[in-house]
């Protein structure tokens, strides 16, 4: 790309930054500190409720079909559930961030067409016309240069959301990631913090192919300096949303592509839930499964099963893939004694690699079986639908290693 194809770009950069510089000059502006928002922490609820996938068209999959049938927690009976409104994932995200857009004039996005188009999954639509060309700015197809801008704007003092239209084209920004984002805290002495999100879909989808259906959580699990969390339902999409945007740490928000369309109602009030912790999604006493993102509804699909042939499966969506919530993990290895790990990721240095040796060094002793992890095939994801399903874990197999599990 030659300077003359870069001049649109870096004209809207440079009065990004020469914002930002004014922000951080003038007093007129007051920001509410990091503790003051710990007061609005809320606690964790275990619902996993989930109604159904919209416009999936009358080619679903097995798997498709299978998720849509997944089994929910005890029924909430409390006030706080009567109350609230309905919203897919991928408008709670939206609301999450218009939310915090509107609390801090720091809060940017960049990326992709996220501004007037909305998104390609329509998480930003209509926030430009509401908060203008220079607060949801476009840029060019170049991951690596609005990535590193990003980081740059969350230098001097802005609170940028960079999105990867797709989380396999995050590759490309992965020196900014690793050597910017990570370290530049550390390197600067403690001049520099780096608060911002890096989000945006991935997982395998319907027939997407390779290139478009990469899981990149270990990819990113190994760079020191940041978070990681992936959202799975509504509730939990937008209460991370916004403590992410809320945390001094650069944070990556993992979501699915599968299930924007999910549905749930959430609370009219406002939430913010913590970065660093599991949710039980179901109590049980015989095995622990542990899961998060796309899986968690695999899993419970095979729970409705494991019920039925009299096992009492207890089910924690982990959430925080780094770092892990080893307080509320090593609560049920205790409690079960026995440990199974449902991932999307790859078996070979994947999430259940690194969450298999957290539990093996901090809780073996506890442990009554060896810990089993369930993981996709280690090849790229095909084309061709059916042996995409054959390539990713399905409920039957998480029935079975139960089963192997507590004989």
């Amino acid at each position: 790309m030659n300077a003359k194809s870069l001049r649109p770009f870096l004209r809207p950069m440079a009065t990004l930054f020469q914002a930002a510089t004014a922000f951080s000059a003038s007093n007129k502006f007051h920001f509410p500190s990091l503790s003051a928002c710990n007061g609005q922490m809320c606690v964790l609820r275990s619902d996993a409720r989930i109604n159904q996938f919209l416009n999936m068209g009358p080619h679903k999959s097995l798997t498709q079909r299978l998720l849509t049938n997944a089994v929910a927690t005890k029924e909430d009976t409390s006030a706080s559930s009567k109350t609230g409104h309905e919203l897919l994932l991928f408008e709670a995200l939206r609301e999450g961030l218009e939310e915090e857009m509107e609390r801090d004039p720091r809060v940017c996005v960049i990326g992709e067409d996220v501004g007037h188009y909305g998104g390609s999954y329509k998480v930003t639509k209509g926030l430009a016309p509401k908060f203008g060309d220079l607060r949801v700015l476009d840029t060019p197809i170049a991951e690596n240069a609005f990535t590193g801008m990003g980081i740059g704007a969350a230098m001097t003092g802005l609170r940028p959301i960079v999105e990867g239209m797709n989380m396999g084209f995050l590759l490309l920004a992965f020196n900014q990631i690793s050597n910017n984002c990570g370290m530049l805290h550390y390197t600067s002495g403690g001049q520099f913090k780096i608060p911002i999100v890096v989000r945006g879909p991935g997982g395998v989808g319907r027939q997407l192919g390779a290139e478009h259906s990469q899981r990149l959580e270990s990819y990113f699990q190994s760079i020191p300096g940041i978070q990681m969390v992936a959202c799975s339902t509504p509730y939990n999409a937008k209460g991370l949303m916004k403590a992410a945007i809320r945390s001094e740490n650069p944070v990556i928000l993992f979501e699915h592509v599968l299930l924007y369309n999910l549905k749930e109602k959430i609370p009219d009030e406002e939430y913010v839930l913590s970065l660093e912790e599991a949710e039980m999604v179901r109590p049980g006493e015989h095995v622990t499964i542990l899961t998060y993102s796309r899986m968690r509804y695999h899993v419970m699909q095979a729970a409705k099963t494991l019920v039925n042939k009299g096992y009492d499966p207890e089910v924690i969506d982990i959430r925080s893939l780094k770092p892990f919530d080893l307080y509320t993990i090593g609560n049920s290895v205790k409690k079960t004694h026995r440990v199974l790990i449902v991932e999307e990721c790859m078996r070979t240095g994947g999430i259940g690699a690194s969450l298999t040796a957290a539990i093996t060094e901090n809780f073996n002793d506890y442990l009554d079986a060896p810990i089993m992890c369930l993981s996709s095939q280690d090849v790229p994801t095909p084309y061709a639908g059916t042996l995409e399903e054959w390539t990713v874990v399905q409920p039957a197999q998480i029935v079975t290693a139960v089963e192997k599990l507590c004989q």
